[in-house]
C-alpha cells in the first residue's frame, strides 16, 4: 500500500538521526547493562528516570505512558467494531 511506502520512507529517514541513533545507543546499553537478552520475556522499561527490567506485557499495557488506556482497543489488541 501506498501509506506503507511512505511511513516506511520516512522511517528510514528519521532513524538515520542522530538522536535517532544515540537513543537507540542508549536502549541497547541499558538492556545489556539490565542483563537481558533476546528471547527475555522482560524489557528495559522507564521508571522515574531510570531503566528498570520489567515483564514486557506490564511494560507495554501502559501504552507508552503511565496510565495512558486510551490508546488501546477495547477488546484486546485488534478490537472489531461493528
Amino acid at each position: 500500500m501506498k501509506t506503507e511506502k511512505v511511513k516506511a520512507k520516512y522511517q528510514k529517514k528519521y532513524n538515520a538521526t542522530p538522536e535517532a541513533k544515540k537513543k537507540r545507543a542508549s536502549d541497547n546499553k541499558a538492556r545489556r547493562e539490565l542483563g537481558l537478552k533476546k528471547g527475555d520475556p522482560r524489557d528495559a522499561s522507564r521508571k522515574g528516570g531510570k531503566f528498570v527490567a520489567e515483564h514486557r506485557s506490564e511494560n507495554r499495557s501502559r501504552g507508552g505512558r503511565v496510565g495512558n488506556k486510551e490508546g488501546k482497543a477495547a477488546g484486546g489488541r485488534k478490537s472489531r467494531r461493528t
